[in-house]
């Protein structure tokens, strides 16, 4: 099988349920679907690594199946990040300079050393370092500060970490699977690319994810990144509830849960019954459909007032003015609107993942928002840094021409 090139961009979720590789293609026009591997998760649990071998296998399946899709080798990949095990909180530096001078790369690179300079425990690593905005002499709201004359410059940063050994189990996983990892990303900082729209990112906006073992929740305001955080609550807990509430088996629990749950109960119709399969060989019984709802609502509510608490201790309750978007496959459960509408008294609305070109519609569904936005993610990674170096080439080509002329 031939091997990928520079053109391609594959992206790899491990997930609670499912393992997804998605291969893009680099054109002028944009991205480009070239084909994707699903397998169920085996070996992992919210974020977590709990079989290695479990999970190795996972992961093989999915990126083989993928090779079968893409037509070409997998060798490199970016990789997401999620669980409960990841922190975010905001931070500030910045230098002081003895007379006014040019804001180049290295000064705001040793401002942003300096804001990430707070004492972590050593069991920690930094997944990502947002600036949220520059200061310069006190003239806030600075994007870009390169080229700038300032005697003080500072930053304010939003910082992201995640348990060291959490996160390198998942890429030793995937090394194991064949597959090097380029770069790690935050998943809710990727599944924003795929799912929010731009008025929605300067008014400010919660996105919640709503995975299968936890929530990941990202707010953004101004463009910048102002909050993340995981809720230890996702689609497994309401299957769980169903399991142990109805007393059947997971398997019978989720399929209930997919056909009949709604986690508001008065939208589901007076009368309506529902067949479910006993443990053992004890015989199935019908029960009233409201009682499925019954059981899912406190879950549901539950977990609308873990994100209500904790955008309100972060005092970011209120900068969500465009209010909250709910993606994942656990925003599918219906009547998670409504709950969310009568817990958070804010705008909600359910998003679907912006498709690739050539792209099949079964992936424009919200479990594969993270896994779009990775490759979306990667592809405006890849070109900043290409801006980046283009700049500093420019700059080094000037440098060299004036002291050409200077020798003359």
């Amino acid at each position: 099988m031939p091997k990928a090139h520079e053109n391609f961009l594959t992206a790899i979720d491990v997930g609670s349920a499912k393992t997804c590789v998605l291969v893009a293609e680099i054109t002028d026009t944009g991205l480009r679907y070239r084909g994707h591997g699903l397998a169920e998760s085996r070996g992992s649990r919210k974020g977590i690594i709990v079989d290695l071998e479990k999970a190795v296998a996972s992961i093989q399946k999915a990126v083989e199946r993928a090779e079968d899709s893409a037509g070409f080798a997998i060798e490199h990949a970016l990789l997401g990040v999620a669980g409960s095990h990841v922190r975010g909180i905001n931070t500030h530096g910045g230098l002081v300079f003895n007379r006014p001078r040019e804001i180049g790369r290295d000064e705001i690179r040793q401002a942003v050393d300096k804001a990430r300079a707070i004492q972590l425990p050593p069991d920690r690593e930094v997944l990502h370092l947002l600036p949220q905005e520059f200061i310069l002499d006190e003239q806030c709201g600075v994007h870009d500060p390169l080229g700038m004359i300032a005697t003080r410059l500072e930053v304010r940063v939003h910082m992201t970490s995640a348990a060291a050994s959490a996160t390198q189990n998942v890429v030793t996983a995937v090394n194991r699977a064949g597959v090097h990892v380029d770069d790690t990303v935050f998943e809710p900082l990727a599944a924003a690319d795929s799912v929010l729209r731009s008025d929605e990112r300067e008014m400010g906006i919660c996105l919640a994810d709503i995975g299968a073992g936890s929530t990941c929740v990202i707010v953004i305001q101004e463009g910048a990144v102002a909050h993340t955080a995981v809720l230890p609550v996702g689609g497994d807990h309401f299957t769980s509830d169903l399991s142990v509430g109805l007393c059947t088996p997971i398997i019978e629990a989720e399929k209930i849960k997919k056909l009949f749950g709604n986690t508001t109960v008065t939208l589901i119709p007076e009368g309506n019954e529902v067949e479910v399969p006993s443990v053992g060989d004890r015989p199935s019984r019908l029960i009233s459909q409201r009682m499925v709802g019954e059981i899912l609502e406190p879950r549901g509510r539950e977990l609308f007032e873990m994100l209500r608490d904790n955008l309100r201790h972060a005092g970011m309750l209120e900068v969500c003015t465009a209010g909250v978007v709910l993606t994942g496959g656990g925003s599918r459960l219906p009547g998670m609107m409504d709950i969310a509408d009568s817990v958070l008294r804010k705008p909600i609305r359910m998003a679907w993942p912006f498709p690739l070109a050539k792209m099949p519609s079964t992936l424009s569904e919200p479990e594969f928002a993270t896994v779009l936005g990775m490759v979306t993610y990667g592809h405006r990674a890849r070109s900043a840094r290409g801006v980046q170096d283009a700049r500093w080439s420019s700059k080094l080509k000037a440098m060299l021409v004036g002291k050409a002329a200077s020798s003359y």
